[in-house]
């Protein structure tokens, strides 16, 4: 039984200090008229930087968690509650089905009462595979291909299909040509013999491998006859098609000529063409960069015999309403939403739809039935359509694929779909569903949170967005700073409460009270610009833009509108392509994005930004390391030598615990520094290698401020907000916003004065308004110092605070792709067109000083 949404919000015990060592029962007068305890209760969370935190968070209410990057919001929600719900979904499942099923593991915590099953809404920093797409996510491909299956017009003759034929994933209805792909890479000979002039010896064969691979495949070429010292060119035009096409692979004996002194012993040798080599690299491959180097001598052009459409003929032949089911995909969801409303009979549809009814088929069954199954699954369609729109996203497609959504367009239509799901008594947790979206798009954010608590469900948010947080029935504020010096639950309690909590961060912004996030300065004047004429790309077209330089310029819009099309496709590659240009005016190009720095733990905070190396060249000319001839190669973690080879520099070793989900463990042998016992001997300042990937940047700052390599990355780092984290920090536990400004770091510490174009996309994603702050100090920095930034961007006070700010719309998708206003920040408020305007006129108005702020 679950509370009405209507009953008031039980008034609650805050957060305490220091924990209690066991649970506190709850008190009498806490509990609800049905004598249940309305509390999740929390003791002793230590998850990352957690201290030990006790919280009580109120059931059937809409609870924000919020605080400064890092600070431990998501470690209480994600690694606490999520967890601890989904290990005790996981012990009501059978032993053996456990194993079927990833575990991510039991939270550090001593107990959490009261907590109901759990859903978790993360943005997970890997994208689903190029076959997922925005209509496998939400499952409207599935109801799409009923639709064309039960009701649609088949040509004279032929035979109804199943749902999987009208699926470009299944074998029935994938096109034999692309595999359901819809493109198809090729080559030429041009591309694999660039330079004809050259001959086979000479490496006229460009798309071979290198080193000794490719020397085999001219000494099986040799051996077979192939005259490979001839020029290219001059070569039989039938030899030069076998050479590089053929599909045979003959075996041959080699007698390599090599060096007078080495041995030359004969060996069978396989003959492979090159194109069959880059098309097995490029499609078999685990090496990103083999890959890429494939993909130079490959073009990407659509499928001719489905000419994109990834399906069978068959398949295409099926019409509805006068379309076929990959016009439909197509289409942008408002688009289709419109179709499908034309059905006869369904909900608010129109009288006609030709074609609805199957009219034409073979198949059995009579006109009325598929008039029926018409109108059932245009009305399941819509039904599921009409969240998506209603979050803003009624600018996709069903066919877009899934890699090329932002984390947030991901989450929110996962957020779609389970307002659909008619589930309640859950807990829901998200992460900044507001990431990615225009102010205008917020209130129907909130509209959906509401809804989702008032189904009786329990909604947990980590959000810094302040319309998010002031909307609130709780708040749980962690901080007071970032990691070691955060950790703790400053405050839980009904957001009102919030102004009387001193070290808050968060309140404020809430109040007004906060600095201007922008200094009043007059607005710079371009010392140049760069101009793109008839952009025709994506949603874009026709578009002609102007982005002066030496100025910070925000490119505002709706989701969908364009605005990472313009700038981080067709701006950063006009820039890059005009760098060699001695006119041109920009000498850099940084485009900084929220791609994770690394994919594996082995990827770290110092030896991404560099810093790693500096290090370990310091450790290699300590005087123990120079008496053992150690090189710096010898204190990577990555390589044998200095690491343990027990996890095999790791720091852990996975226990496998059958049905119980994988735990990790300090390596038994190194007990977590990742390298052996001989290398910590050597010791740098009274630290070994271990205890220096340890520090925080913070204190690696101080300690390495004799080192100027050292202190210049790691002041940079400092000045960007991430002095909290920890040199070795795995790259997987670094936020998208973490990365990003990682990223940013890395760039600032290189001391550059050449001219540089910064490009950022929304770089205040995943940053609390003081953060942002920080963030802005050093991009106004960079423009002082005469360089030029562009940002795309939803955060208005950040757009207040530009000289030049270019607004795309004015809705998504087939709506937008133009630019509805340009100027100064005042200027494109004044002018009060586009949805941006009524927004950013308030953000001037209260001086820029709150994020978001209404």
């Amino acid at each position: 039984m679950h509370q009405p949404a209507s009953a008031p919000l039980p008034v609650g015990p805050p957060a305490r200090g220091p924990r209690s060592p066991d649970p506190r029962p709850p008190d009498p007068r806490d509990l609800d008229p049905r004598g249940l305890d309305p509390y999740v209760r929390v003791r002793g969370a230590r998850e990352h930087n957690l201290r030990g935190v006790d919280v009580d968070v109120p059931r059937d209410a809409l609870t924000v968690f919020t605080g400064v990057s890092g600070s431990g919001k998501s470690s209480l929600a994600f690694g606490t509650l999520y967890a601890e719900a989904q290990r005790r979904y996981f012990e009501s499942v059978a032993p053996y089905a456990r194993r079927l099923i990833h575990q991510i593991g039991a939270p550090k915590v001593d107990s959490v009462t009261g907590l109901p099953p759990a859903v978790s809404l993360e943005q997970r920093r890997s994208s689903p595979g190029s076959r997922s797409s925005v209509g496998t996510v939400t499952l409207l491909s599935n109801s799409l291909r009923m639709l064309f299956s039960r009701a649609g017009t088949y040509p004279p003759g032929a035979q109804r299909l199943d749902s999987d034929a009208f699926s470009p994933n299944t074998a029935a209805g994938a096109c034999p040509s692309c595999h359901g792909i819809g493109r198809i890479h090729r080559t030429c000979e041009n591309l694999l013999v660039p330079d004809p002039g050259l001959s086979i010896r000479q490496g006229a064969i460009a798309a071979w491998p290198g080193a000794w691979q490719g020397k085999n495949l001219r000494d099986v070429l040799e051996a077979l006859g192939h005259d490979v010292d001839r020029p290219w060119r001059e070569l039989p035009a039938k030899d030069r098609e076998w050479i590089l096409f053929t599909d045979e692979q003959p075996v041959v004996t080699v007698h390599p000529v090599r060096d007078a002194d080495r041995i030359q012993r004969p060996y069978q040798g396989t003959y492979m063409s090159a194109h069959r080599y880059i098309m097995r690299t490029y499609a078999d491959s685990k090496s990103a960069t083999l890959r890429a180097r494939a993909e130079k001598f490959l073009t990407d052009s659509p499928c001719p015999v489905c000419e994109g459409r990834r399906l069978r003929p068959e398949a295409l032949a099926v019409t509805f309403a006068g379309y076929g089911i990959a016009d439909l995909a197509g289409m942008a969801l408002s688009e289709l939403d419109a179709v499908l409303a034309a059905v006869p009979g369904s909900a608010g549809g129109g009288s006609t739809a030709a074609g609805a009814t199957g009219a034409g088929s073979t198949a059995a069954g009579s006109a009325p039935a598929a008039g029926e199954a018409a109108r059932v699954l245009a009305d399941d369609l819509r039904s599921r359509i009409g969240p998506v729109t209603e979050l803003g996203l009624g600018y996709l497609s069903l066919d877009r694929t899934a890699p090329t959504l932002s984390a947030g367009e991901l989450q929110r239509l996962r957020l779609a779909t389970q307002l659909r799901s008619g589930l309640f008594g859950v807990v829901y947790v998200l992460d900044e569903p507001s990431a990615g979206l225009h102010p205008a798009d917020a209130e129907a954010l909130l509209g959906v949170l509401d809804r989702l608590k008032e189904a009786g469900n329990t909604v947990f948010v980590v959000e810094h967005h302040l319309d998010v947080v002031r909307h609130a029935d709780w708040l749980v504020e962690v901080g007071p700073l970032a990691g070691e010096h955060g950790g703790q639950v400053l405050y839980s309690g009904p957001p009102a409460g919030l102004a009387d909590v001193p070290r808050s961060a968060t309140a404020p912004y809430l109040s007004g009270t906060a600095p201007a996030d922008r200094v009043r300065r007059p607005v710079r004047t371009a010392t140049g610009s760069v101009h793109l004429s008839g952009v025709d790309r994506h949603n874009l077209r026709g578009v002609e833009a102007r982005f002066p330089l030496g100025v910070f310029t925000a490119v505002t819009g709706v989701s969908g509108s364009g605005k990472s099309t313009l700038v981080g496709q067709v701006l950063a590659r006009e820039a890059g392509e005009r760098l060699a240009d001695p006119d041109f005016p920009v000498r850099r190009l940084v485009a900084v994005d929220q791609k994770p720095i690394g994919r594996t733990p082995r990827s770290n905070l110092a030896t991404y930004t560099g810093l790693f190396d500096v290090v370990r060249r310091l450790f290699a000319a300590a005087p123990e390391a120079r008496a053992r001839g150690w090189k710096a190669g010898r204190f990577s973690f990555n390589v044998p030598g200095g690491r343990c080879e027990t996890c095999q520099g790791e720091g852990f070793v996975s226990v496998e615990l059958l049905f119980l989900p994988s735990t990790y463990a300090p390596c038994p042998a190194c007990a977590g520094a990742r390298y052996n016992p001989e290398t910590l001997e050597v010791r740098y300042g009274g630290l070994d290698i271990a205890e220096v990937l340890g520090l925080t940047v913070e204190t690696a700052a101080a300690f390495f401020a004799e080192v100027p390599a050292a202190a210049r990355s790691l002041r940079a780092l400092e000045d960007i907000g991430l002095g909290y984290l920890r040199l070795g920090q795995p790259a997987t536990e670094l936020s998208g916003g973490e990365a990003q400004r990682i990223k940013l770091a890395t760039e600032l510490q290189r001391l550059r004065r050449d001219h540089t174009l910064y490009v950022l996309d929304e770089p205040t994603t995943g940053l609390h308004p003081a953060d942002v702050r920080v963030l802005l100090r050093q991009l106004h920095g960079l423009v002082d110092a005469g360089h030029s930034v562009v940002v795309v961007e939803h955060d208005m006070a950040v757009v207040a605070g530009a000289d030049w700010v270019v607004d795309l719309g004015p809705g998504g998708g087939t709506e937008g792709g133009r630019i509805v206003a340009a100027g100064t920040p005042a200027e494109v408020a004044a002018a009060g067109v586009g949805r941006t305007a009524p927004y950013l006129a308030r953000a001037l108005a209260e001086g820029g000083g709150g994020r978001n702020a209404p």
